[in-house]
Formats: C-alpha cells, sequence, structure tokens
C-alpha cells in the first residue's frame, strides 16, 4: 500500500501491533502509518496565523519527544464557545472516525519548552496551562506564536490525535474556573500523586480530567511533582486506579456464571468474556487486513498480554491499550462486588484505519459491561457463542490466550484430583 512515496507493509510476526508507531521495531527512524496520516489537513484554516482567540475545552498537552525537556501547552482551537467536546473523550460514543479527526484537528497546541523535573521554573506560561487543565468548563485563552501555526496532526494508539501546533510566546486568559476538587489536590503538597488519583476518581470526577491534571504536575509531594508525557499520563491513571480497585477485588467472592458482553465502535469490535475464578485478565487484540496496524498483509495480525492473580511485574507488550480496557473490567467487578478471570477480546476492522487513542478501548469495554449480559453454565458453550460473534476464525483466538490454557490445565488438575 503507498501514498505517494510512502511505501506501507506490515511487519511479519505482528510487530506493528506491539511497536504502535513508538518503539521502532521494524528498524525505521518514522513509523510510515503514522507518517501517511500526519500529512492530514486540519479543517480549520491556520495558514500563516501567529495570533489565536479561542475556547479551550479545557485541554493541554505534554510532548515526549527532548525528554527530559518537552512541549508544554493550552490546546485551544481558533472559535469561542461550549468546546467541551473536542477534549472529552467520555462523550464521543455518537462520532465516528472522521468526526473525531474533525474535532481534534480544530484544536491548536500551544507549545514551549519546560523541564519535567522543575516545571515551576517555566513561570506564567506553565502556571496558566495548569490552570486551564485544573478548569471545570471551557476556558478562553489568548495564544501569541513566534512563528506561524504549523498545519500538521500527530497521531499515536495510546492518546486521541492531536492537531496543528506552534511555538508560544504568549498566553493570557480569562476568569478560568478551577473544578474545586482538583484545586484541593493541588493544594495539599502532602498527597500523593496516586492518592490524589483515586480521591478524585471516588468523587466522580472523570479519568480524562484526571489524566490532563496529572499530565501537568498538579498532583504529588510539593518540589517532588514532575511533568508527565500526555501518552504516558493516561496510562499511568488507568493503571493506578485499576491497582488500587483490585485491592479489595481480590478479596471478592467468585463471579458464579459465565457471561459475554460486547460492544462495537468505529468499525472495532469488543468481546468480553467473564469467567468464575480468581482474578486474572487478557487482552487480545486483532487486526484485519486493512487496519491501522495492518495495512499490508494478508492475515490476521494478532497480539496480547495476560496478568495472573498475582498482577504484573512489567509493562504490557501492547501498550496503554492493556490498561485502559483493565480499568474498566476492574469498574465492573468493583461495582458487582465480585472477582474473576476475564478475557477481552478486541478485533479491529479496515473501518479503522488511523489510531484514535485509548479512550476507544477504555469506553467500548465499559459500554459492553454496562449492557446485559448473554449468560451460559459452562465455559465451553460461552466461549461458542463468543466465537460465532466475530469474524476472526476462533482458532487464533485459542492459539494465542495464555488465560484460556491455564483455566483449562486448572480443570484438568482439579479433575485429576477427584479421581484420586
Amino acid at each position: 500500500m503507498s501514498n505517494g512515496s510512502i511505501e506501507l507493509r506490515a511487519v511479519k510476526g505482528s510487530l506493528c501491533i506491539y511497536c504502535l508507531g513508538s518503539r521502532a521495531l521494524c528498524g525505521r527512524m518514522q513509523c510510515p502509518i503514522l507518517l501517511k496520516y500526519s500529512k492530514l489537513q486540519p479543517v480549520v484554516k491556520l495558514e500563516d496565523k501567529k495570533i489565536l482567540d479561542g475556547s479551550s475545552p479545557p485541554g493541554v498537552f505534554v510532548g515526549r519527544i527532548g525528554y527530559p525537556k518537552v512541549g508544554v501547552g493550552p490546546m485551544v482551537p481558533p472559535y469561542f464557545g461550549d468546546t467541551k467536546v473536542l477534549d472529552y473523550p467520555e462523550s464521543w460514543w455518537s462520532i465516528n472516525l472522521e468526526k473525531l479527526v474533525e474535532y481534534r484537528s480544530s484544536l491548536v497546541r500551544g507549545v514551549f519548552k519546560v523541564d519535567v523535573h522543575k516545571p515551576w521554573e517555566a513561570g506564567r506560561l506553565f502556571q496558566l496551562t495548569q490552570e486551564i487543565a485544573m478548569a471545570s468548563q471551557p476556558a478562553e485563552a489568548y495564544v501569541e506564536f513566534s512563528k506561524p501555526v504549523r498545519a500538521r496532526i500527530l497521531l499515536d494508539e495510546d492518546a486521541q490525535p492531536f492537531g496543528p501546533y506552534g511555538l508560544v510566546e504568549k498566553i493570557e486568559s480569562g476568569n478560568i474556573k478551577v473544578n474545586r476538587f482538583i484545586e484541593k489536590a493541588y493544594y495539599d503538597e502532602d498527597l500523593k500523586a496516586s492518592e490524589a488519583i483515586y480521591y478524585l476518581y471516588s468523587l466522580g470526577v472523570p479519568v480524562s480530567t484526571i489524566q490532563k491534571a496529572f499530565s501537568v504536575a498538579v498532583f504529588g509531594i510539593g518540589k517532588k511533582r514532575r511533568l508527565v508525557p500526555t501518552r504516558w499520563s493516561i496510562t499511568a491513571v488507568d493503571s493506578t486506579l485499576a491497582e488500587k480497585m483490585l485491592e479489595k477485588i481480590r478479596e471478592n467472592p467468585e463471579v458464579d456464571e459465565y457471561a459475554v458482553y460486547e460492544s462495537e465502535h468505529m468499525d472495532n469490535k469488543f468481546i468480553v468474556i467473564v469467567i468464575p475464578g480468581k482474578w486474572s485478565y487478557e487482552f487480545i487484540e486483532m487486526f484485519h487486513p486493512g487496519s491501522v496496524w495492518n495495512v499490508g498483509d494478508e492475515n490476521i495480525a494478532v497480539g496480547s498480554d495476560y496478568e495472573d492473580a498475582e498482577g504484573r511485574t512489567t509493562y504490557a507488550r501492547i501498550g496503554g491499550c492493556y490498561y485502559a480496557a483493565r480499568l474498566a473490567v476492574v469498574e465492573y467487578l468493583n461495582r458487582i462486588r465480585r472477582q474473576g478471570s476475564v478475557l477481552v477480546i478486541r478485533e479491529a476492522g479496515p473501518g479503522y484505519f488511523l489510531p484514535a487513542g485509548v479512550w476507544l478501548v477504555r469506553e467500548n469495554v465499559r459500554k459492553a459491561l454496562a449492557g446485559k449480559p448473554v449468560k451460559f453454565g459452562s465455559l465451553e458453550s460461552a466461549l461458542t457463542y463468543a466465537a460465532r460473534r466475530l469474524r476472526t476464525p476462533w482458532r487464533l483466538v485459542l492459539e494465542e490466550s495464555r488465560l484460556l490454557r491455564d483455566i483449562r490445565e486448572r480443570r484438568r488438575i482439579t479433575e485429576y484430583l477427584k479421581e484420586k
């Protein structure tokens, strides 16, 4: 598959799934898949624009290039009004992939350099960026750039797409209405970041809002507060919340029946299978030919990762999607006050042609588990049903799934002991 002089080929062994355009596993300096879509033009005309006036959703961006000195700043569209939807993933259920790109490409990233270890040294620019991140509603902002805004779109499987950017010289803002719960955490310099994250979550603050505040060093112990690149902050918050709830979930009784849940959005189908047993979890994703991480192969690309009752000590190979789905699963188990073994299967078709971010995984699995399940009396009947709901040959799931192998091995051992 090609786009002008750009040639796109899937890498043998599903490396694209594990790389996600960020680890250079194919040996290339730039991911050809992401490079193709970075040339998309914003829907809002920004040529020669050095001054921007608009309502930030609120939104902020923290880059990772050049770490520990990274690009930071507010995200602002060139218009005023209720722009919340532009940076609120929890509300994106009614939109398609094209509309998502439209939303995101209208947000301009104002960027200035900040040392992640000493963000306060950036002065007023950073202070205003923090205030915008803490806002409870769209915040009016005025931004001046040193050069005209560059019409480039940033794509990442972990984070939602980001629009054009410009180097900031000046930021001004009107009266910003700050979320009072986030403000309380900000002024509590004895409160650990992990405790602040769970405190806000328990009060009903949306996960995406917590992620923004966490990325710009709003939480943590005094001078130990650090900037966290946006893509890392998303996964850090997902992981922190899940680990906190799992402390209680591991003590809960087991679910007593087999259940299959499902949802679908942007040509991504999600099947969630809940199985009686101790806590264990697996996320399997399968990209069909023509989908974003399988652009030039005739085979279905498959990747997965897993944890048992002891949890994991290493970062999941498939990245942030693993943790986004896990948070949704843990929220469900915490809600029903049970524990169990949970298999999440993601099947992406050719309609998913560019990365939308891990919000798609989190919100799909949330949506599935909020719905009515199909219940079964045995594992085999649940799996047979799930197999019929997928386009992917079921043998690929069985070959990949460590969770199902472990469950079947435990059953064989139990049956052997009964015979003895």
